[in-house]
C-alpha cells in the first residue's frame, strides 16, 4: 500500500494480526494512538451512515459526532472543527434544494472532497457514487469505490466490515467491467474479499494482478499481511524480502520484513531490518514503534 505522509495511524500489531479489515490498517506511516481515541460509543457508530447497497443520503450527524473527539468507527482519528461541520451542513442544504442536475452533481462532488477532507470517507464514498450513477466510467466508479474502500479500512466492527466491504467489492466490479487491467482496483477488490465469505476469490486476485506485475508493490504487501495475519511467517519473510528487493525504501516493506524474520527466530536478521526502516522515516511515533521492536528483540 502507498505509504501516507499523514501521522494519525497506528495500528497495534497483535490487533491487526487479529482482524481482517486491520490488515488495511497496518501502517502506512505507524504512529501510535493518542489516548482514549480508540474508544468509539455506540450512539457514535449509530451516528455514521451506512451507504451499503445505496442507502439514504448521509446527514450532518455524520460529522457531529457526540463524542469529544468528533469520531466515528470509520475515522477514530480526526476531529472535526465547528466551521468545517457548518461548510458540510450549508453543503448538505444546498444540495437537498437544487433541482438542476448539472449543479446537483457539482455539489455532489464538493461534498465529498469535504467528507473526504475530515475522514468520513462512506460519506465522500456516497456522493461520489451519486456522481458516478449520472456519469459513469472507469475514474467515476473508482472515485466511489476507493471511499468505500477506505471505510472500510477503518471499520471497527465485523458487522460495518461486512457492509462497507460489499459496497466497495460491488463498485470495484464496476470498475474492472470499464478496465480489466486496471491493477490497482482489482488489488483493493482482492483485499476487500477478504472480508466476505469468499477469501479464496481475494488472494486469487491478488495472485492474478502479480502475474500481471510480478512487482506489483501493493499486492506483495497485502500478500505478505495475508501470510502473518495466517502465521505463514515464512512466507511472509518471502513477500517482505521480495517487496524491499523491488523497492529499499519501502517504509512498511521493511518495518514487516522485521516483523516477520523475529517470528520465525531470525533475530539478528530482524534487527538489520528494522535498523533499515529507521532510516526511511523522521515520523516520530514510526520511530518509537521501530524502538520498541527492536527493544523486544533485545530482551528475548
Amino acid at each position: 500500500m502507498a505509504p501516507r505522509k499523514s501521522s494519525h495511524q497506528l495500528i497495534v500489531l497483535a490487533v491487526a494480526l487479529g482482524l481482517v479489515a486491520a490488515l488495511f490498517l497496518l501502517p502506512k506511516v505507524i504512529v501510535k494512538p493518542k489516548e482514549g481515541k480508540s474508544q468509539l460509543t455506540a450512539q457514535g457508530a449509530a451516528q455514521t451512515a451506512n451507504r451499503d447497497n445505496g442507502a439514504a443520503m448521509p446527514s450532518t450527524a455524520s460529522v457531529e459526532s457526540s463524542a469529544p473527539t468528533g469520531a466515528t468507527p470509520e475515522q477514530p482519528h480526526m476531529q472535526v472543527a465547528p466551521a468545517q461541520r457548518r461548510e458540510i451542513g450549508g453543503l448538505l442544504a444546498k444540495y437537498t434544494a437544487e433541482r438542476d442536475p448539472m449543479a446537483k452533481l457539482r455539489l455532489a462532488t464538493d461534498l465529498a472532497v469535504k467528507y473526504k477532507a475530515v475522514e468520513k470517507f462512506d460519506s465522500a464514498g456516497y456522493y461520489y457514487e451519486q456522481v458516478a450513477q449520472a456519469r459513469p466510467g472507469e475514474q467515476a466508479w473508482k472515485r466511489a469505490a476507493d471511499e468505500y474502500f477506505e471505510a472500510f479500512s477503518f471499520a471497527a466492527t465485523q458487522d460495518r466490515q461486512k457492509e462497507l466491504g460489499a459496497k466497495a467489492r460491488e463498485l470495484y466490479e464496476r470498475v474492472l467491467k470499464n478496465n480489466p487491467e486496471n491493477l490497482d482496483a482489482k488489488t483493493n477488490l482482492g483485499m476487500a474479499y477478504m472480508a466476505s465469505e469468499n477469501p479464496v476469490q481475494g488472494v486469487t486476485l491478488l495472485r492474478e494482478v502479480l502475474v500481471a506485475d510480478p512487482k506489483n508493490e501493493k499486492a506483495i504487501y497485502n500478500l505478505g499481511l495475508l501470510s502473518l495475519q495466517s502465521n505463514q511467517n515464512d512466507k511472509a519473510v518471502e513477500r517482505f524480502r521480495e517487496l524491499t528487493i523491488i523497492n529499499p525504501e519501502n517504509l512498511n516493506g521493511q518495518f514487516y520484513l522485521g516483523v516477520a524474520l523475529a517470528l520465525t527466530g531470525a533475530k539478528d536478521d530482524a534487527r538489520k531490518a528494522f535498523t533499515k526502516a529507521r532510516t526511511l522515516s523522521t515520523d516520530p511515533g514510526f520511530l518509537a514503534s521501530v524502538d520498541e521492536q527492536l527493544q523486544k528483540l533485545n530482551s528475548k
